[in-house]
């Protein structure tokens, strides 16, 4: 079970990276617009420098074309390390670039997946992360739990080396669920790992203990 961070924002990188046994970071152009004018491949290599190589860093293509998606692939490695994950949208076009590119030896996260035929063509097609959509699957009124157990089980009955990295959560109760149905790893943005920590009861027992401890020994600490 892996734990990755939707984020380009370096404080808060810094500050899960410290907390959780994080995995690596995904970014995508709508979470690079979150941050401003920022000079993109200089932000990425000062999340490299937070959480190491050993660290997955996922990075999206943005032209939308077979040829498109190649070019935006080698710059994309060029421009960070060999490690890198090279994000590609399951389209037909993205699909047809997903083999060539894994020929190549890239590392390749299949991404905007919506359906289980999606994700089923692209572990044919040999990429390494499948990111179903979670919160906008059930926008559509489509049942991602279905859609990341569909591919769960598919992974498992051919032996495909292929794992499902869900995505796009509004909540912690979604990360829990698409973890239930086998997903190998989630990606969530700094929120929603805030939000399953920020509770009144949690930070109550705590408390509780700590003065029942000072109540009994006469001091704060042990």
């Amino acid at each position: 079970m892996k734990f990755l961070l939707a984020t380009l924002n370096l404080e808060a990188i810094k500050k899960w990276h410290h907390i959780l046994p994080l995995a690596g970071v995904t970014s995508n152009p709508s979470i690079a617009k979150k941050e401003g004018q920022i000079d993109f491949f200089q932000r990425i290599h000062e999340v490299r420098d937070i959480i190491g190589m050993d660290a997955g860093l996922h990075v999206q293509v943005v032209a939308k074309d077979y040829e498109g998606i190649l070019q935006d692939a080698h710059k994309i490695r060029e421009a960070t390390d060999e490690e890198v994950y090279i994000k590609v949208p399951v389209t037909l076009d993205g699909l047809a670039a997903i083999k060539p590119l894994k020929a190549e030896g890239f590392n390749i996260t299949a991404t905007a997946i919506y359906t289980t035929m999606q994700g089923l063509l692209a572990i044919s097609a040999g990429a390494d992360y499948l990111a179903p959509y979670y919160n906008r699957m059930e926008n559509l009124d489509i049942d991602p739990t279905q859609v990341i157990r569909e591919l769960v089980e598919a992974i498992n009955r051919t032996g495909s080396s292929s794992k499902v990295l869900v995505a796009s959560f509004k909540n912690a109760s979604q990360v829990t669920k698409a973890l239930a149905q086998g997903a190998q790893s989630i990606t969530a943005g700094p929120d929603v790992f805030e939000v399953a920590f920020d509770m009144p009861s949690i930070a109550k027992v705590v408390d509780d203990f700590a003065a029942d401890w000072k109540a009994s020994q006469g001091r704060d600490c042990i």
